[in-house]
């Protein structure tokens, strides 16, 4: 079915074809929670924001596809991997960051970090995450398009879906699930170069050398990937997802979220120029249903926000469409905070003006058109999202600084339980400690070991053959710790001595970077 939709006045315009397309998720008659699925079959959409998700796409797609591979070379004792999730050595590398377990916060704090920007981004545009970037949105797009390439836009496809088993249907079938299942195995593919040398591994598991470990992983993300991007899809946000039905708190009435501006669209009329002729008030949605053939997860945004909405704004650029084929102005469904539409609505009730685009009529006192509510950007710099902008930005900072003056040599001591101490023949005391030497930096590094405190005691290092003596030269491994087995020894003179606390100092050749343990050294009056 087609309708013309002319604004009164104006020569005829393009037709606009009425699409039959109801919401599978009906906001007005909700559907029972356990009933089967009902397939839903979205309409290619063009426009500004189509073009934005494509972009979108691309970016997220490159950067989870390409990052394992990057390269920063670390210098000889390190991999050259830019990311690295080195499991085997519990070590994170990020360019030129690298974390070790004990700093494992600075992971921790970008966590809590992207949630406050999660926070700060819903609160500000509402749920620009889920209809943009989010992974799952981001791979249904992808398999849509395969969907598409292969079967044809919405009315090939559920016409296919209603035929009969022949041929055509099932080789189109088959090379749909056949490319899927392909995306689905390089997106797991993809996942564990993240945790090994990407190339090394690439030739290990197409030769069948790889780990037991990659191939379940690949085998456990193909699955998830295939099932929940490709069969699932909009069930995945609905029902699994957690997000729809937090992101309500976060919203509140200046929020920017996709809204459909009935105040200018009721009545809808399939046709307007007969009802404007008969003088019947008439809006400008013309009941074509476009939005809905759009929509990825099968709602009628005229029916208001509902928790299904990700907001990916498909039915913007749809409705924006058959706006400009009608001549009338863009807009009739927009991204819009709840306080500006109900502005409208109330000067649209009070003007008798309910479907007449205040934008294009003026009463007589001129006063109509001037005082519509649009979008002001200020209004996302409010007190709300101030707040979260100011905890996220202060933790970055934070972290930041934390990065940037964290010392790359540490010192942890364990003294030996049994024995706590021995006393030797010529009446000293000697202590045993395991002194762990970190050298957080991928190049090997001469590092002295001193005592502070106790002048008359020295040390010896097991497997050296030097002297005893209270500061001793050792060659530490570069990005390691390096273990040694260190004697404490107190003269005779202190031999009746009890718990004395001293220090183990490390200090790297030249003499940059210090690390301390406070250490404690037992004698036979210890308090046992």
């Amino acid at each position: 079915m087609t309708v013309t939709i002319n604004p009164p006045g104006t020569e005829p315009r393009e037709t606009v074809e009425r699409l039959d397309a109801e919401p599978v998720m009906a906001a007005k008659n909700r559907q029972p929670l356990y009933q089967p699925r009902k397939k839903i079959f979205p309409k290619r959409a063009s426009g500004r924001f189509r073009r934005f998700k494509w972009l979108v796409m691309a970016v997220t797609l490159g950067i989870y596809y390409l990052t394992p591979w990057l390269r920063y070379d670390r210098g000889h004792y390190a991999p050259d991997q830019a990311v690295l999730i080195d499991l085997a050595h519990r070590r994170f590398y990020f360019f030129f960051i690298e974390i070790w377990p004990q700093e494992f916060f600075f992971v921790a704090g970008l966590l809590v970090m992207a949630g406050f920007g999660l926070f700060l981004l819903t609160s500000a545009v509402g749920r620009a995450w889920c209809g943009y970037t989010c992974p799952q949105t981001v791979w249904v797009d992808v398999f849509l398009v395969v969907e598409r390439a292969i079967e044809g836009d919405r009315n090939a496809r559920i016409r296919l879906e209603a035929a009969p088993w022949t041929f055509d249907k099932v080789w189109k079938r088959v090379a749909k699930h056949a490319v899927w299942l392909l995306i689905a195995v390089a997106t797991g593919g993809a996942w564990i170069f993240y945790f090994a040398d990407a190339p090394t591994l690439f030739v290990e598991v197409f030769t069948g050398q790889a780990a037991t470990v990659a191939y379940g992983t690949i085998a456990v993300l193909t699955f998830t990937t295939y099932t929940l991007g490709g069969l699932m899809r909009e069930q995945v946000c609905i029902y699994m997802c957690p997000w729809p039905r937090i992101q309500a708190a976060m919203l509140d009435e200046n929020s920017l979220v996709v809204t459909y501006n009935d105040w200018r669209g009721e009545p809808r009329s399939r046709h307007a120029k007969k009802a404007a002729a008969s003088g019947q008030p008439v809006g400008d949605c013309v009941d074509c249903n476009a939005c809905v053939a759009v929509c990825p997860m099968g709602i009628d945004i005229r029916d208001g926000q509902q928790l299904e909405c990700i907001t990916c704004a498909l039915c913007i650029d749809a409705c924006d469409g058959v706006m400009d084929k009608i001549g009338r102005p863009r807009g009739l469904i927009a991204y819009a905070t709840l306080d500006e539409y109900q502005s409208n609505m109330a000067l649209a009730t009070d003007n008798g003006r309910m479907g007449i685009d205040p934008r294009r009529v003026r009463k007589p006192n001129g006063r109509f058109r001037d005082k519509v509510r649009h979008f002001d950007w200020r209004v996302i710099f409010r007190a709300r999202t101030l707040l979260y902008m100011a905890v996220w930005s202060a933790m970055g900072i934070g972290l930041l600084v934390a990065l940037v003056t964290r010392e790359r040599l540490d010192v942890n001591v364990l003294h030996d339980r049994n024995p706590q101490y021995v006393l030797e023949s010529d009446g000293s005391i000697r202590n045993g400690y395991t002194v762990r030497i970190l050298n957080m930096v991928p190049q090997p590094r001469d590092i002295t070991l001193t005592l502070d405190g106790m002048d008359a005691a020295v040390m010896k290092i097991n497997g050296m053959d030097i002297a005893s003596s209270r500061s001793i030269t050792v060659a530490v491994e570069p990005d390691e710790a390096t273990t040694l087995k260190v004697y404490v020894t107190l003269p005779g003179e202190g031999a009746r001595a009890t718990t004395q606390d001293f220090h183990f100092v490390a200090t790297d050749a030249e003499g940059r970077e210090t690390a301390t343990y406070n250490a404690v050294f037992n004698g036979p009056g210890i308090r046992q």
